[in-house]
């Protein structure tokens, strides 16, 4: 029987936690299809200002126009299907006059794909779909890791201990997205009056980095990651469970302290121009990765042994 991963399905899951995987997973596939192809699309973009005759610049031209609106085509599937929770979610929040964590995802996506749009129909400016495919492919991803992590400890008894860190991670996540909303009203403001062909990169930027998609798994991992070290023990039990849930909350914290430190440190280089879109996204979801690797750590054989399981073993091992 194969042992029990930080991700595998809850013995209890019900038909409308099997449906909501299925439906995230099929976004999420959908997503990184998209990204792919426009990736490539936006290839003679990236060569758009390098050095050749005037007969090649011209032939360059309409390629790009033609790649840019395929890649148009492709996106808005992509905005309108697979991005649909974030729009139903950002609505819901707005709809109770309060600030859910799918706003600034919305204004990020909405920011990146309008002047794109408008810039293809007129030809003139720069686009951004490479930016917003990668930006609901990554989401999407992190989102389901998330999905994956609070399903997994669903139906589960927790600590008062527990509560609290969850709680503290909300507050967290929520208090961190209105100031990087403000932030990036205010930096995309200044850009605006002194560099109005940056403003929007840097906004969408800031608006891609204020997705708290890693402070928001960074609780619901480590249970993950607990849970999973307590099904691995079967009936043997954990030898000290106290010991066991120390760690688990050491973890928490890790991801927690982690995570708001790397967006720390990311944005101001956002919001000095250094750091492209598509760059944002690509920290997102690594940072993201980060927070599920960190948890992972919890349940390896030899991190389980030392937070006080007994009787585990690696899985694929053979009893003696």
């Amino acid at each position: 029987m194969r042992a029990p991963s930080l991700f595998t399905p809850p013995p209890n899951m019900t038909d409308t936690m099997r449906h909501e995987r299925r439906h995230m997973l099929a976004r999420t596939g959908l997503a990184w299809l998209v990204m792919m192809q426009v990736m490539m699309l936006a290839f003679p973009g990236y060569l758009r200002h390098g050095a050749r005759s005037s007969d090649a610049q011209q032939s360059l031209e309409q390629a790009i126009i033609l790649m840019n609106w395929l890649s148009l085509i492709l996106c808005v599937p992509l905005v309108l299907y697979c991005a649909w929770p974030v729009w139903g979610g950002a609505w819901r929040s707005l709809s109770q006059r309060r600030i859910g964590m799918d706003v600034p995802v919305a204004l990020g996506i909405l920011a990146a794909f309008v002047p794109s749009v408008i810039a293809t129909w007129r030809d003139v400016g720069e686009v951004y779909f490479d930016s917003v495919s990668m930006f609901v492919a990554f989401l999407l991803t992190a989102r389901f890791l998330e999905a994956c992590a609070r399903q997994a400890v669903s139906g589960q008894p927790h600590e008062g201990q527990d509560t609290e860190l969850l709680r503290s991670a909300d507050r967290l996540a929520f208090w961190f997205v209105c100031i990087q909303i403000l932030l990036a009203v205010l930096v995309g403001l200044y850009w605006w009056q002194v560099q109005p062909g940056q403003a929007v990169a840097v906004t969408v930027a800031l608006l891609v980095m204020s997705c708290p998609c890693a402070l928001s798994m960074s609780v619901p991992a480590a249970l993950a990651a607990r849970h999973t070290v307590r099904l691995r023990a079967g009936a043997d039990g954990v030898r000290d469970p106290a010991a066991l849930d120390r760690a688990m909350r050491r973890i928490a914290r890790q991801n927690l302290h982690g995570s708001l430190a790397w967006h720390l440190l990311m944005t101001p280089l956002a919001a000095c121009g250094w750091v492209q879109p598509w760059v944002a996204a690509i920290t997102m979801l690594l940072s993201s990765l980060a927070v599920a690797a960190n948890a992972w750590r919890l349940t390896r054989p030899a991190a389980a042994d030392a937070a006080g399981q007994a009787g585990v073993r690696p899985a694929g091992a053979v009893p003696g």
